[in-house]
Parts: structure tokens; C-alpha cells; sequence
């Protein structure tokens, strides 16, 4: 009897954890992402011999994804010929995520390349949708090095940031997409992810850009690395700015976006900068929504696909 009540207790406390970890999941996106449905996941079979996979991280935020990296690969698929496009994320955890949310199943990156095995494509052309080449831009090489010999020929193109001029029209477009907040009164803060990868540097990199062309009340900063958002809070200090505009330095609008920048948590960058005295504006708009840097992963995937010709 008292082994029968322990095992009853037993069963009682794994439904109870379990609840609670499905509860706390729920709780935690507590918010509308969009319509799953409305987005195109490229996932379809007999596509031809020649293939251009599109890999990104990936984002559970259903409108953002269809925004950015559907953007992405629709621009990419209207300035092709003869290359089906087709889509894979490396986030395994977003992957199920939104498998088990909405019901879309999404390819990781094995998967899209056992499909277009399957599908006997001979020429795969690769154009990652990373900012830079950090950690996942050298696991996806590593990944496809293991299919080297299971295609004819498999091009990598190019992530956002890579040549000096990637820099300085990225910089541009940056600059522009804010203009209508520039009045001299408000300090533009553009935040990046951030990474312990060398590539890191980018965002130095790119803050020097910004500076060489004038842009003087612009700032980066980056949730998990240098510079970080205190590096930002001194370098506007004592400077006159009464207004900071928040927006991503990142393809997609997800939960850093949305959560960690714009959220009402007191560690949020908007309540951050809010309790440090200023006006605080958030734009929720990820990169690759833009046109002009939907035109250069464009020319990236079409530089690709002339080396593999």
C-alpha cells in the first residue's frame, strides 16, 4: 500500500512539473505573432536539378518571417532563372516551436539537403541569410562539407556583411530608414545581437561607417556582446539628445526585437533608456523587410549562382 501511494504521488508530481513547464511556455508568448498560414515554406519536392536554398536562422514571429525572410527569398526567387527556391533554418528550437504551435513544418538544414538529394538536384547554390559569418555561418559550411560528394557542384554565397561595399550601402540604407526621427534631438541606437565570434567586429566596424559619413547620433549596440547597451547609455550621455529611437540591427523582427528591446520589462532596453530620462521610440521592423537589403542578398545569391555556371 505505502509503495502503491508513492508511485501515485510520483505520477502526480510529473504531471504537475509537466503542466507547469507547458504552462510557463504558453505564458511566455503571450502575444500574436501573426498567420502561420499566410507564409510560403518552400519545402515542395520535384523541383528540378538546379536549387537555391535559402538558410536562416529562422524566427517563430509568423508576419516578421514572412516579412524578412520570406522577403528575402521571394525577391531572390523573382531574379533567378531556372533555380527553384527553397527554404531551411538552423534553429532546431523555432523549428519545433512553430511545428507545434501552427502546425508548419519548416526544414532544418540536413532535411532540405536529404530532400534535394532525393530530389536529384545537381547544383546547389547556397545563400545563407546571416548578418555575418559568426557561429552559424561556419555550421552551416560544416554541414554542407558532409554533402560534397552528394551533388555536382554546391556554391555558398555571401552573408549580408562582407565587402566594403555591403558596409557602406548597409550604412545607407540604415541611415534612411530612420530619417523621418533625425532632428537633431534624438539619438538613432540600432540594436544587434551580438556574438563571441571574432565577426563580432562588424558591429565596430559598421559604428565607424556610420561615423565616416556624419552620422554622429547613430549608435550600435548588441544584447550579447561588446558594445553593449551601457556602452551605448554613456556614449549618448551629456549630449543633449532627449529622444533615443530603438531599432534591430538583425534580419528579422523576433523575440530580441520585441521582448528584449521593446518590452515593458524593467531589463528592456525601452525601460532601460525610459528610467535613464528619455523619450523612447520603438521600430519594430527587421532588415531584411527593406528592399534595398533584400537586393543585396539579390546580387549575393546571383554572384553565387555565376560562379556555379
Amino acid at each position: 500500500m505505502k509503495r502503491t501511494l508513492t508511485m501515485l504521488l510520483t505520477l502526480v508530481l510529473l504531471f504537475v512539473c509537466a503542466f507547469g513547464a507547458w504552462a510557463e511556455e504558453e505564458d511566455e508568448e503571450n502575444y500574436e505573432t501573426g498567420d502561420a498560414s499566410l507564409d510560403l515554406v518552400r519545402n515542395e519536392d520535384e523541383i528540378g536539378e538546379k536549387e537555391l536554398l535559402v538558410v536562416s536562422f529562422g524566427t517563430s514571429f509568423n508576419d516578421s518571417r514572412r516579412l524578412t525572410i520570406g522577403g528575402i527569398e521571394k525577391a531572390i526567387d523573382e531574379a533567378v532563372e531556372d533555380y527553384s527556391v527553397r527554404r531551411a533554418f538552423t534553429a532546431q528550437i523555432i523549428i519545433d516551436h512553430v511545428e507545434r504551435r501552427d502546425g508548419v513544418h519548416i526544414d532544418n538544414v540536413e532535411e532540405a539537403l536529404e530532400r534535394a538529394v532525393a530530389n536529384g538536384v545537381k547544383i546547389l547554390v547556397v545563400q545563407p541569410t546571416h548578418l555575418m559569418h559568426g557561429f552559424e555561418y561556419d555550421e552551416l559550411i560544416e554541414v554542407l562539407a558532409g554533402y560534397a560528394d552528394a551533388f555536382e557542384q554546391i556554391v555558398v554565397a555571401e552573408p549580408l556583411l562582407t565587402s566594403e561595399d555591403d558596409f557602406d550601402r548597409v550604412a545607407d540604407i540604415m541611415i534612411d530608414v530612420v530619417k523621418d526621427y533625425d532632428d537633431g534631438k534624438t539619438a538613432i541606437v540600432y540594436m544587434g545581437h551580438g556574438t563571441e565570434h571574432e565577426y563580432n567586429k562588424v558591429y565596430a566596424q559598421m559604428q565607424d561607417v556610420l561615423s565616416a559619413k556624419g552620422a554622429e547620433n547613430y549608435f550600435i549596440g548588441t544584447v550579447e556582446a561588446e558594445p553593449s547597451i551601457d556602452t551605448v547609455l554613456e556614449a549618448i550621455a551629456d549630449k543633449g539628445y532627449t529622444r533615443v529611437v530603438l531599432r534591430d540591427m538583425m534580419v528579422v523582427c523576433g523575440d530580441h526585437a520585441n521582448n528584449d528591446m521593446a518590452g515593458d520589462e524593467e531589463d528592456s532596453w525601452k525601460s532601460i533608456f525610459t528610467a535613464a530620462g528619455y523619450e523612447v521610440e520603438c521600430v519594430l521592423e527587421g532588415l531584411g523587410q527593406v528592399p534595398e537589403i533584400q537586393q543585396i542578398y539579390v546580387e549575393h545569391a546571383l554572384s553565387a549562382i555565376a560562379q556555379a555556371e
